[in-house]
């Protein structure tokens, strides 16, 4: 069984169950109203426990996002890992990391714009992982061939994150929430098809790396 559909299960010890509650009310909070709108008290009311009890297991609500922040890269580290290890092949996988996906890619679509220090390193934390995956020996996966492998993984995440963060333009143009189930499965097949397709010819592509080359590095 992956590891993801145990954690999309849950916890079984009380005080780790009140902790994932507090945790995943947390992370709807703060996509709904941001780092500065949500509130200790709100985020108690939500998971349905005292804003002691809150502070009781994470102190600060600096503290409660930096938890979210890790969390998220935790989900995404661990489906990357079981999709290339067999997941991607097997469709009780797919639908299980996308129902577990939707709650941090609505609180990734608000936390990425919102200016934070936490934000600059959840994106930093993305692309380094999205680096140290490039760089793996997975079957049915071929290795870059950039020679500049850390600007490759970052405009990568740039365009997978650029999808979450316009959710609601894509959402609009494809008719659907591509933060639900049903929207993401639309907009995830045609981004497999865009990391498919071979768009530029050789000759072409070698022209315009060519001239990028060549561009000065001023604007004189």
């Amino acid at each position: 069984m992956y590891r993801l559909v145990e954690a999309e299960m849950g916890e079984d010890a009380p005080e780790e169950t009140t902790w994932v509650r507090i945790r995943d009310a947390a992370l709807a909070q703060f996509a709904e109203h941001g780092e500065r709108g949500a509130t200790i008290r709100g985020i108690a009311k939500a998971a349905e426990v005292s804003p002691a009890l809150v502070q009781h297991y994470f102190g600060t609500k600096e503290s409660l996002r930096q938890a979210c922040d890790e969390y998220a890269i935790e989900v995404f580290r661990r489906a990357e890992h079981e999709a290339l290890d067999g997941g991607m092949g097997d469709p009780g996988f797919m639908a299980v990391a996308m129902r577990a996906g939707v709650a941090i890619r609505r609180y990734l679509a608000r936390v990425l714009v919102d200016g934070s220090p936490r934000a600059a390193a959840l994106f930093d934390d993305a692309v380094a992982l999205n680096k140290e995956l490039l760089q793996r020996d997975d079957p049915g996966m071929s290795k870059p061939t950039t020679d500049d492998l850390h600007a490759y993984s970052a405009v990568m995440m740039g365009m997978g994150f650029g999808l979450v963060v316009l959710h609601e333009h894509m959402s609009r143009v494809l008719g659907a929430d591509t933060l639900s189930p049903a929207g993401y499965r639309r907009l995830a097949l045609a981004a497999l098809d865009v990391h498919m397709d071979v768009l530029l010819s050789e000759e072409l592509a070698e022209q315009a790396r060519a001239s990028l080359k060549d561009l000065p590095d001023d604007e004189t």
